[in-house]
């Protein structure tokens, strides 16, 4: 009985991420964490480790632009190229700094949606 009251209640699938995205990411950092002493920063393992991480990285940014799901592809595609050349701009701008990038960009998509909606 109680089973099946947890599993109803609103905010069980929100527990239920939370603990699994914890599970999924914080497990890995505190191996890097307990490794990282042993670890030379230019042996060949991280360098594999990091160019694998980039590729990941690439990889979805590209899916997320050329291929969007939900409301994201709603925006033209252009737009969506255009926030993230504006983002990768406001990275190098603001001396590498992620997050200036990252709320660059989304306020570039933010905005070209709205403008391209009111134009059209």
């Amino acid at each position: 009985m109680s089973e099946t009251l947890i599993h109803d209640t609103w905010w069980w699938p929100y527990v239920m991420i939370l603990v699994a995205g914890w599970l999924a990411t914080d497990v890995w950092r505190w191996i890097g964490v307990f490794a990282s002493g042993r670890l030379r920063e230019d042996s060949e393992l991280l360098i594999w480790v990091r160019c694998v991480a980039t590729a990941l990285v690439a990889g979805l940014i590209s899916k997320l632009i050329l291929f969007p799901q939900g409301v994201l592809s709603e925006t033209p595609m252009w737009l969506r190229i255009a926030a993230s050349s504006a983002g990768f701009a406001a990275f190098f701008l603001s001396r590498q700094k992620v997050i200036v990038g990252v709320l660059a960009a989304e306020a570039f998509l933010i905005g070209g949606w709205w403008l391209v909606d009111q134009l059209g």
